[in-house]
């Protein structure tokens, strides 16, 4: 689905992402793990159009692609879910939803029953147990604001999702609550970008990990192929395990 190339980019000199490489297949969930500055959010945000890259190239569906802003990325079949949401709180599902796209009737006015049956088809493919349609998003549990914001990406055909740690700061149901949303769009033949610090979520979700360090991949492994300490190994040491392939960041032996 995305291939990412020798991807590089430099803020005032400063390499924040360096001959970096990765793909995403079909109904996988590729998980991208580093310390706060290893380069991890700025590669997806070249993917996601907020930043230009200075070098490397993208392939979307095995064709170049041109990524100069979120509107192209969202041309592609590419989605990003924030850590923030970015939900108008004091709306309902079906407004946020359609936020920007709403639905009109042949009078210019606002379709709100096309719009709720919409919102109430999407919802009942990702979270059937959603019921609080009429109510604002501010008064919807950490797990159902998630479902919230993951249907509004997929509604628009998304093929591609970037999720930018979608369990920061939900409790351990809510928790459970995402990782089955995730494993229902895989199921859809989804590919995800899961970018997290919670290891346990990442083997829980996540086929396949890439680790990044100043900048560079040290190197990318099946989860199944390695341990939680070894992929702590990648992250803190930039030490790369047998089960894993190495990166141009990994550490020389």
């Amino acid at each position: 689905m995305v291939e990412m190339e020798d991807i590089s980019i430099a803020f005032g000199g400063i390499h924040a992402v360096e001959g970096a490489s990765l793909n995403l297949f079909p109904g996988e969930v590729v998980a991208l793990l580093g310390h706060n500055g290893a380069g991890k959010s700025t590669l997806i945000k070249i993917l996601s159009g907020a930043y230009r890259r200075d070098g490397g190239e993208i392939r979307v569906g095995g064709r170049p692609a041109a990524i100069a802003n979120p509107r192209d990325a969202k041309a592609l079949g590419i989605e990003t879910i924030y850590q923030t949401l970015a939900l108008a709180d004091n709306v309902d599902a079906a407004a946020n939803l359609f936020l920007g796209r709403e639905i009109l009737t042949p009078w210019g006015t606002l379709d709100d029953a096309a719009m709720e049956a919409e919102a109430r088809k999407v919802m009942g493919r990702l979270n059937p147990n959603f019921r609080r349609f009429k109510e604002p998003v501010k008064a919807l549990s950490g797990g159902q604001r998630q479902s919230v914001a993951i249907a509004r990406a997929i509604l628009f055909n998304a093929r591609i999702l970037i999720m930018d740690e979608p369990t920061a700061a939900l409790g351990p149901q809510e928790t459970a609550q995402v990782g089955e949303l995730v494993k229902e769009l895989k199921k859809d033949g989804i590919g995800i970008f899961l970018i997290s610090h919670d290891i346990h979520d990442v083997f829980e979700l996540a086929d396949r990990v890439v680790v990044m360090k100043n900048g560079k991949v040290v190197g990318e492994a099946q989860t199944s192929a390695v341990t939680k300490d070894e992929v702590l190994g990648m992250i803190i040491l930039g030490k790369c395990p047998p089960g894993a392939r190495p990166g141009p960041g990994a550490m020389a032996d």
